[in-house]
């Protein structure tokens, strides 16, 4: 039996974005994010609610500032106390999980949508994603990208405007375009 698109996509293989299935899932996302983007004067528990019944997960505290945008949502897991500033935007066709405690600036980035680097594959409208996993108590600077794949360690700072496109490690301090290392968090040593 072959493999719907939503199971090819999920499962991190070449896709078709443009299937019935995830463009009613795609509609859905659009009709969440019209509301949740019209909530920011509601009181926190009735947010915490919205985000609750589109995503994967959503810990206690949880702030997610409107306005917010994402793909699907339902890949997007939030540990307790997490905080993403306005306007970011996580592209989540694969899983973007975030551990407790992180703080994310205002317009970051995270991508865990890919396209491939051979044109005629692009040709074909073929699309793929790749995983990203923050860990707890990290910081992420506003206007940061954070690349497919990517997996930053717990106590890591990513400086603002920095495009991840590499793991960065527990504790790191890193920044720049592409992020490199500059040295360790002032908590981890």
């Amino acid at each position: 039996m072959s493999r719907t698109e939503k199971e090819k996509m999920l499962a991190g293989e070449l896709y078709r974005p443009g299937s019935p299935e995830l463009a009613a899932d795609e509609a859905a996302n659009k009709a969440w994010m019209a509301r949740y983007n019209v909530s920011g004067a509601q009181p926190a528990a009735e947010r915490h609610k919205l985000l609750s019944e589109h995503f994967g997960a959503v810990g206690k505290g949880v702030v997610v500032r409107p306005p917010f945008f994402c793909d699907c949502g339902y890949n997007i897991r939030l540990g307790d106390n997490v905080f993403l500033n306005f306007n970011c935007v996580i592209l989540d066709i694969m899983p973007v999980v975030i551990g407790d405690r992180t703080q994310i600036g205002p317009a970051v980035q995270i991508y865990a949508a890919d396209h491939p680097r051979d044109a005629a594959t692009r040709r074909e409208g073929l699309e793929f994603g790749r995983p990203v996993t923050i860990g707890a108590d990290v910081w992420i600077g506003g206007g940061a990208i954070i690349l497919p794949g990517v997996s930053i360690g717990d106590g890591a700072v990513i400086g603002a405007g920095s495009v991840v496109t590499r793991d960065v490690a527990p504790g790191a301090v890193v920044g720049g375009n592409p992020a490199r290392p500059l040295g360790k968090s002032p908590t981890q040593g």
